[in-house]
C-alpha cells in the first residue's frame, strides 16, 4: 500500500510509530498531485516550499518527543476560500488574482498549530457559487471516478483532491451543500458542522448566515478528528458559539441500536435517479438491521426551501460581493478614467456569469419596494423551515435522505440551465437555512461505477452524534477502500 492509499489516522499511526516521516509523507502527496492533477486539476495552486518546511517541523516535533496533536505531519489541502498568510488566494475568482493575504483565517492558523502541513489551494465555484466547480474562473474540475464527470462543488476541488488521494483530506466550505453533495459525488466524506461550530474568521464570505467550513476526508474517523482541531470558539467571529466541544471520537464505535431515525418523506421525490433511491433505501434498510428504528417523519416547508435559499443567499452574495471595488484589493480596471469606471469596469471584468446572475438576484430582493416582498418573507419562511426540525427532532435522534438526486453528471450538462443546477441542491440546502449539522457518507455506486452519498442531519450542535451513526454504517461496508480508477 502507498503512502498517499493511507486515511489520515492511518498515516497518523506511522507518524507516531516513526514508521515514516512527514516529509516523506508530504512528498508522496506532492508527488501524487503531480502525477494525477493534469488529469483532475483539483489544485489552483501548490505551496511545495510551506509543505515541506511544516513538514520539516513536524518531523522535529516527534524527534523531541512533543508533537503538537494526533494530526502532526499529516498533509492537507484547503479549499482556495480561506485566507493563508503569503499563499496567494482567489476565491476561484479573476477578481482576485494575484492577491496574497497578511493573515491567516482561524481554522488555518489553527491547522498550523495542529502541525499539518498545507500543500496548496484547491479548485472551486467562482466565490464558492456553483454546484459542479464548473464556475471557476481558472478551469473546471474533473471527477476522479469519471473524468467526463463533475465532482460537485463548490468544494468540488477538495473533493476531487481527497477521492483521487492527492490528500488525506481537506477544508471545503458549505452554503448550501458544497462540502455534502461533492462528497457524495466523489465516495467521500463531508461533515458541514452546525452554523457557529467552526470560525469563520478569515474565510471568503459567500452568504454570511448560511456559510460554514468543515472537514472533507475518506472516513467518518478521519472527519471526527479533523473536527477537533478546527472547532473551536473565537472572538474574532461574532457568530462563533461558545458550546462545549466534545470528544468527537470519544463514542464513534456506539452504534445505532435503540436510536429512531426519522426519514422525511419529502426527500424522496420524483426526478431522484432509480439508482440513488436503491441505494439509499437499501441503507436505510441497512440500519434498521443495525438495531435503529425507521420513523416516517414530515418537513412540510421543504418545499418552499429552494426559492427561499436563492432569495437569502445572493441577498446575502450580494451586500458581501459589494467591497470587491478595485479600491483596496484584487483586480482594478486599466482602462478606468473615472472612480465609477473603477468600480463597474472592474466588477464587470473581474466577475464571472453565475457571480453576476447571483448579485443581481440579491441586489434585486434588496431593492427599495422589494425588500420586505421577497427577503424578508424569505426570512420568515425561514424560520418555518427550522421549526419543521425542530418538531422532527422531537420525536427522532437524527434524519436519513439522499445528498444528491442524482450521481455525478457531465461537465458542461447543466452550465445552460441555471435552475437544473439549482436543483442538484434540493436535499442539503433546507440544513443551512436552519442552521443545523449535516453529513454525507458513501453508501454505494450505480451500475456505471459513480458513487452515491447518504445524508445525515442532526439536531444543533450533535456533531458527535452524526459521526457515531455514519460510522455504524460505514462499518458494514468497504467503500472507502475502493479507489477511483486513475
Amino acid at each position: 500500500m502507498q503512502l498517499t492509499d493511507l486515511t489520515m489516522l492511518e498515516l497518523a499511526e506511522k507518524l507516531a510509530a516513526k514508521e515514516v516521516s512527514s516529509e516523506e509523507a508530504t512528498r508522496a502527496s506532492l508527488a501524487r498531485i503531480q502525477q494525477v492533477d493534469p488529469k483532475v486539476r483539483a489544485f489552483l495552486r501548490v505551496d511545495e516550499a510551506g509543505a515541506l518546511a511544516a513538514a520539516r517541523a513536524s518531523d522535529a516535533r516527534r524527534a523531541a518527543g512533543s508533537p503538537a496533536g494526533v494530526l502532526d505531519g499529516v498533509p492537507l489541502g484547503l479549499k482556495d476560500l480561506f485566507l493563508t498568510e503569503g499563499v496567494e488566494t482567489t476565491a476561484g475568482s479573476r477578481l482576485l488574482e494575484g492577491f496574497v493575504p497578511p493573515y491567516d483565517a482561524t481554522v488555518v492558523r489553527l491547522l498550523k498549530e495542529a502541525g499539518l502541513p498545507l500543500v496548496g489551494k484547491l479548485n472551486l465555484d467562482e466565490f464558492a457559487m456553483g454546484s459542479s466547480n464548473e464556475s471557476s474562473a481558472y478551469f473546471s474540475c474533473h471527477n476522479p471516478w469519471d473524468l467526463s464527470r463533475t465532482p460537485g462543488g463548490s468544494s468540488g476541488g477538495s473533493a476531487a483532491a481527497v477521492a483521487a488521494r492527492e490528500v488525506p483530506g481537506a477544508l471545503g466550505t458549505d452554503t448550501g451543500g458544497s462540502i455534502r453533495q461533492p462528497a457524495a459525488l466523489t465516495n467521500t466524506v463531508g461533515l458541514k458542522p452546525t452554523y457557529g461550530r467552526v470560525s469563520r474568521y478569515g474565510v471568503i464570505a459567500f452568504a454570511s448566515s448560511l456559510d460554514q467550513p468543515g472537514p472533507m476526508t475518506r472516513t467518518v474517523a478521519d472527519a471526527a478528528a479533523l473536527l477537533q482541531v478546527i472547532a473551536r470558539p473565537d472572538v474574532q467571529d461574532a457568530t462563533s458559539s461558545d458550546a462545549p466541544v466534545p470528544d468527537y471520537s470519544a463514542d464513534l464505535e456506539a452504534g445505532v441500536r435503540g436510536l429512531k431515525l426519522g426519514v422525511p418523506r419529502e426527500y424522496f421525490t420524483e426526478g431522484m435517479d432509480p439508482e440513488v433511491e436503491a441505494s439509499i433505501r437499501e441503507a436505510l434498510r441497512e440500519y434498521e438491521r443495525l438495531g435503529a428504528t425507521l420513523v416516517d417523519v414530515s418537513l412540510p416547508h421543504t418545499k418552499y426551501a429552494l426559492a427561499t435559499y436563492y432569495l437569502i443567499a445572493p441577498a446575502e452574495a450580494s451586500s458581501n460581493l459589494a467591497r470587491y471595488d478595485g479600491v483596496r484589493f484584487g483586480k482594478r480596471a486599466q482602462d478606468a478614467r473615472s472612480l465609477r469606471d473603477v468600480y463597474t469596469l472592474t466588477r464587470e471584468e473581474g466577475f464571472g456569469s453565475e457571480v453576476k446572475r447571483r448579485i443581481m438576484l440579491g441586489t434585486y430582493a434588496l431593492s427599495s419596494g422589494y425588500y420586505d416582498a421577497y427577503y424578508l418573507r424569505a426570512q420568515k419562511v425561514r424560520t418555518l423551515i427550522r421549526e419543521d426540525f425542530t418538531r422532527a427532532f422531537q420525536q427522532v435522534d437524527a434524519l436519513l435522505s439522499p445528498t444528491s438526486p442524482v450521481p455525478a453528471f457531465k461537465l458542461g450538462e447543466k452550465v445552460e440551465d441555471p435552475m437544473a443546477m439549482y436543483l442538484m441542491d434540493i436535499y442539503t440546502l433546507p440544513c443551512n437555512l436552519a442552521g443545523l449539522p449535516g453529513l454525507s457518507v458513501p453508501c454505494g455506486f450505480t451500475k456505471a461505477g459513480l458513487p452515491v452519498g447518504l445524508q445525515i442531519l442532526g439536531r444543533p450542535f450533535d456533531e458527535a452524534g452524526l459521526l457515531r451513526i455514519a460510522r455504524a454504517y460505514e462499518r458494514e461496508h468497504d467503500f472507502f477502500r475502493r479507489f477511483a480508477p486513475l
